[in-house]
Parts: C-alpha cells; structure tokens; sequence
C-alpha cells in the first residue's frame, strides 16, 4: 500500500507544476511532459479557500475526466473532499478557462471507461494505482458550467 505523500513536499511541487503551466501555455516537463495537464481549483470544503491542483486530464468521448489516483495512496487527495463538498470549480487548460460542475461517476461508468483510460495514458493508467491501494479510486467528469 502507498503511504499519503507529504502534504508540504506535495503543496510545493504542485505550486511548481501551477507555475510552469500558467508560465508555458499549460506545457511541463518533468513525469508530466507531454501529458494533457489541467488546473482545478476548487473550494476547500472546511476552509473555503480556493485550491489548485494540477491534474492530468483523460478525454473520453468528449468528456473531461479527472482520475483521483494520488500515487495509489490509501486516502483520497484532498480535491476530491473538495468536490464532493462543492462540485462547482473553475478548470484552466492551455486554451483558456472555464468554470465546471464535477460529477463522480458511479461504479458502473467507472468501469467502463477504465480501459480507455489506462489505454490512453499508460503512465497514468488508473490500474497503475489501484494496484497500490484498496480504496476505490473515484473518477470524476466536469461538465462546464451552464448556470
């Protein structure tokens, strides 16, 4: 089983990542180069603070799909208490932003695309993680935001 990772380590490398996106049209190197990154910002449920996280995003028939893998840890990333506590968040990709209403899918979904994930990016392939954890790790589509 993966350990949490360090909260300080992780806050700083994702401050990294948000920077060198924001600063090169959403490119970044390192274990994310040449990977579809977006940035999440939600609401933080007891804070109610923005919080940004930078994800890799999976297009699955049209739809932006977000897997909360966080290296196979035995606990959930902190975004996904986010949204579940508020499902209204704001998405930058390199062609602009956008606000958006996050939907976990159900575990049928959740099965079905799976293998298109794990077929798309084989780096990031949600079996990868699961393999390290007995949670179930939730996958969540954001639909843009209508209202």
């Amino acid at each position: 089983m993966a350990q949490k990772p360090d909260t300080e380590t992780l806050k700083a490398l994702n401050g990294n990542i948000t920077n060198e996106f924001r600063a090169n049209a959403g490119k970044v190197g390192g274990r994310f180069e040449g990977n579809e990154l977006l940035l999440l910002t939600t609401k933080g449920a007891k804070s109610g603070e923005p919080r940004v996280a930078p994800l890799v995003v999976f297009r699955v028939d049209g739809k932006l799909l977000i897997v909360a893998g966080y290296g196979g840890a035995d606990v959930n990333p902190a975004w996904v208490h986010n949204l579940r506590a508020n499902p209204r968040a704001h998405v930058e990709i390199p062609t602009g932003s956008f606000d958006v209403v996050a939907r976990e899918l159900g575990p049928s979904e959740r099965e079905a695309v799976i293998p298109r994930i794990n077929a798309a990016k084989p780096a990031f392939a949600y079996a990868n993680y699961q393999s390290k954890t007995t949670r179930t790790i939730p996958i969540f589509e954001l639909d843009e935001d209508e209202s």
